[in-house]
């Protein structure tokens, strides 16, 4: 059972990085300290937001998968 969740949490690790890839470089650092102005008015399109809400649920999977591997199936 340890190798199927290890399994899903390999996938889970690799999509997860894929989907923060994938995010636009918007605010920042530079948003932090008011250099982007500009960007905080700016709406977010439907595309973001479900690469954010898809993002947050991978995220979410791959606490859980780490949560079990670490806690219930201690070698």
């Amino acid at each position: 059972m340890a190798f199927v969740i290890l399994g899903i949490h390999s996938v889970l690790a690799v999509v997860l990085i894929v989907l923060i890839l994938l995010h636009s470089g918007q605010g920042g650092v530079s948003g932090i300290f008011g250099g982007g102005m500009s960007e905080t008015f700016s709406g977010t399109t439907v595309i973001e937001k479900n690469l954010t809400r898809a993002t947050v649920v991978v995220a979410t999977g791959f606490f859980i998968t780490t949560f079990l591997l670490v806690f219930v199936f201690k070698p």
